[in-house]
C-alpha cells in the first residue's frame, strides 16, 4: 500500500477514537485536504477492502484496514515519543515521525521498540 492510503487508514482510525462516526468531511479535516481528494482516495479503499462505508456514508476500517492502521499508529506514536526525548520539539518530532513511519521497516521498528524497552 502506498503512504497516503496509510495516512487515510491512520486518520480513519485516529477519527474513530474522536467520535462515534467517521465521514469523509473528518477525514478531510483530519489531513487538511480537500473532500474531493478525500473522495478519490475512499474509493480505492473502499475497493481493496480496507474500508466499509454504510448508507449514512459512515466509514469503518475493515479488519485488513484496520492492522495497516494500527501498526502505522503505533509506528507514529512511538517515533514521535522517541524523537521528543531526543530532545526535539514537538511540532518536529511528530512531522518527522509522519515520514518516517511509512518508510521504516518492520525489522528496524521492533530493533527500535526493543530497545527503548531495555532502556526503561
Amino acid at each position: 500500500m502506498k503512504e497516503s492510503g496509510e495516512m487515510y487508514l491512520e486518520t480513519i482510525l485516529v477519527e474513530s477514537r474522536k467520535r462515534d462516526h467517521v465521514r469523509s468531511v473528518d477525514v478531510a479535516a483530519g489531513l487538511g485536504v480537500t473532500r474531493p481528494s478525500v473522495s478519490r482516495a475512499i474509493s480505492h479503499l473502499k475497493d481493496g477492502k480496507y474500508i466499509a462505508i454504510d448508507d449514512s456514508g459512515y466509514i469503518t476500517l475493515t479488519d485488513s484496514g484496520r492492522a495497516i492502521a494500527e501498526k502505522i499508529y503505533e509506528r507514529h506514536r512511538v517515533l514521535s515519543a522517541l524523537l521528543t526525548n531526543l530532545g526535539v520539539d514537538e511540532k518536529t518530532a511528530t512531522d518527522d515521525a509522519c515520514k518516517i513511519e511509512h518508510v521504516i521497516s518492520d525489522k528496524t521498528f521492533e530493533a527500535i521498540k526493543k530497545k527503548i524497552k531495555d532502556m526503561n
